[in-house]
């Protein structure tokens, strides 16, 4: 299946009145650090919290009118904006999740009505479970990425950067599953083709990293992270998104626990932003000096703010991190 830029313009039009135009602000703290102007993309202001409304309403809207229901296997964030987008349509939905799920984000996505399915230690066991019960239920499977809708629906994101500073040169976005790099990449290369993409993830598990040098599907632990919503694999049988990010991103760059720590306290303090980890992957890449920047003006995506207020209350007081059996020690904010 081929997508194009007309199927992006297409789905700004289909989940207009329920996925938000989102604001571009300045970072003044970053823009020093980074010795380039940057700006925060906010998809944090989202109904649902994170930019995975955009792509859910849009496949939701591409439906037919006889559908028993629809399911989704997720980290959290996909979930939600799969039941929100249903109970406008007055759809049952069914989200099937791992239990290194955070509790606030399974609890978010039952207060919308859906029915709430934890399966396993990874999206791969949640998305068995999820086929399984839409093969016996007749439900449709909305996938979290590799999905053409989804990805044309995330791809708005593109669309609004380069209408609001038609100057950018480089846009960093965080990248797990491929859904949201590749769908931005797609609208911003086909509007102006000398954009440079960065996509960003965390260093534990991080598939599509590892999937893009090998050329095929790479099956990865998932692994307790700051950074949950970037988790899991790309799919055994990756239809369109392993092939959008091999062609279309420019760099891909991994990012410690330590630095995602230090970019939500950053974020926070400088911005007055509350970010969750997976959304401020951007933000430490370049804190850290991971991406090599040209004078030009950079985007940067904050994709998400579901965040466990109460880990995010103690990464902003400086206070230790527990992730599994790996310890994230404590440090007070040091301004950037």
């Amino acid at each position: 299946m081929t997508l194009c830029l007309a199927d992006v313009l297409a789905a700004r039009v289909r989940i207009a009145g329920t996925a938000l135009r989102t604001p571009l602000i300045p970072s003044p703290a970053l823009s020093r650090r980074a010795g380039a102007e940057v700006l925060l993309k906010l998809e944090t202001t989202q109904p649902t919290g994170a930019f995975k409304l955009r792509g859910a309403a849009n496949a939701l809207a591409a439906l037919g009118p006889d559908v028993a229901g629809v399911a989704c296997s997720s980290t959290g964030n996909h979930g939600r904006a799969v039941a929100y987008a249903a109970r406008a349509k007055g759809l049952r939905a069914a989200v099937f999740m791992s239990r290194l799920v955070p509790a606030t984000k399974v609890e978010g996505i039952r207060a919308l009505g859906a029915e709430v399915h934890i399966v396993g230690e990874s999206q791969d066991e949640a998305q068995v479970d999820c086929e399984r019960f839409c093969a016996s239920e007749g439900f449709i499977d909305v996938s979290p990425f590799d999905d053409a809708d989804v990805i044309a629906g995330q791809g708005t994101i593109g669309l609004e950067l380069l209408e609001d500073r038609p100057d950018l040169e480089t846009l960093v976005i965080p990248l797990s599953g491929g859904g949201l790099a590749g769908g931005i990449a797609l609208a911003a290369k086909a509007i102006k083709p000398s954009i440079r993409i960065v996509g960003v993830t965390m260093d534990n598990g991080p598939a599509m990293y590892h999937s893009i040098r090998a050329g095929h599907p790479v099956e990865v632990v998932e692994m307790a992270s700051l950074a949950d919503s970037l988790g899991g694999g790309i799919g055994a049988v990756n239809q369109l998104t392993l092939a959008l990010c091999r062609d279309l991103i420019d760099e891909t760059v991994l990012v410690s626990e330590e630095e995602i720590y230090r970019a939500m306290q950053a974020l926070y303090y400088e911005d007055r932003q509350v970010a969750e980890g997976g959304a401020a992957v951007g933000v430490a890449a370049l804190l850290a000096g991971r991406v090599t920047l040209g004078p030009g003006p950079v985007g940067v995506v904050v994709s998400g703010r579901n965040v466990d207020m109460a880990r995010f209350t103690r990464i902003v007081t400086g206070a230790d991190v527990v992730l599994g059996d790996h310890i994230i020690a404590g440090r007070a904010y040091a301004p950037v």
